[in-house]
């Protein structure tokens, strides 16, 4: 079974539910993603960072994947997260992916523009999908790091313009989500007047929602147990993204909740089991953390079970 698009999960999902993001570093997370995403029977994209294409390998990556699909018989979309220039988005559309993201969003706006024009019409010509980015998340994710005086949030008459002279087939915005596992003053705030002003002027097209992570208790509780030190870490709540996935998100990227899913797993065998040194006995839980963690995500925020 090929790869596929996100083209066609966009088109049944606007409005409804939100397909989900997963981000993948190795063969445990991916199996726990696509094992979930099997049992709910949910359409799912899998995304790789430029710092997780480093880190596991473009080829390896690939080839995990490719064994996901064969094993579990899911389509699945294969996307790259944060491209920050052309060469790797053109080494990505090259190498076998069906949709690159170009995150040209630390430039003035017509250098944004002229650089997602271009990773468009190359990405295009071979089929690919193309993600741009209006608009400055504060947090950080791998090498993207903005800090929160530098955050803006999408201004609706640009990403109108944006999305015309571009051709992007989705756009990530900014409405008040943030990378990483990071703090808010008070309560956490959407908003959702601008999200349902850029919807509005861009009917049926898919916007992205980055920095969603809700950055689940359970999973902070037991880092901290274990020997962390994230105590303040909040995310967005769950219901918020749950609403953004009815007004046109139709991509929801998660990746924070699967480091601390992993993490607590391991930090809670090593405190039980010190003397321990089989990865097997250690991945083999955190891979199950995973997998429970993306099904309750699927079913509770992305709202998409039963939708592959």
């Amino acid at each position: 079974m090929p790869l596929v698009s996100s083209g066609e999960m966009f088109k049944k999902a606007y409005g409804k539910y939100a397909v989900g993001a997963f981000n993948v570093n190795n063969m445990e997370i991916i199996q726990g993603i696509v094992d979930a995403a099997k049992e709910e029977q949910a359409p799912l994209i899998l995304q790789v960072s430029a710092g997780a294409r480093k880190y596991a390998k473009h080829i390896y990556l690939i080839k995990l994947i490719e064994a996901a699909m064969e094993d579990t018989g899911l389509s699945i979309c294969l996307h790259l997260d944060h491209g920050e220039d052309f060469e790797i988005c053109k080494a990505c559309v090259d190498g076998g992916f069906t949709s690159v993201m170009i995150d040209g969003s630390k430039f003035p706006f017509e250098e944004n523009i002229a650089l997602t024009a271009k990773v468009v019409e190359y990405a295009h010509a071979h089929g690919v999908s193309v993600e741009g980015e209006l608009g400055r998340l504060a947090g950080v994710e791998d090498a993207v790091k903005v800090n929160a005086k530098d955050a803006t949030y999408t201004d609706p008459d640009q990403a109108v313009e944006f999305v015309k002279r571009t051709k992007v087939d989705s756009l990530a915005i900014a409405i008040g989500t943030s990378h990483g596992a990071y703090k808010f003053k008070g309560e956490a705030q959407l908003d959702f007047e601008r999200l349902k002003k850029i919807a509005g002027l861009l009917p049926e097209f898919p916007l992205v929602l980055h920095g969603a992570s809700t950055v689940l208790p359970e999973f902070v509780a037991k880092c901290n147990e274990y020997g962390g030190k994230l105590s303040d870490a909040k995310g967005v709540p769950e219901e918020m993204l749950k609403q953004a996935g009815t007004m046109g998100v139709c991509k929801i990227n998660i990746d924070t909740d699967l480091r601390l899913a992993m993490t607590a797993s391991i930090r809670e065998h090593f405190a039980k089991n010190p003397s321990d040194f089989d990865p097997r006995q250690y991945l083999k839980p955190a891979r199950e953390a995973v997998k429970n963690m993306v099904k309750h995500k699927l079913r509770s925020v992305l709202n998409c079970s039963n939708q592959a």
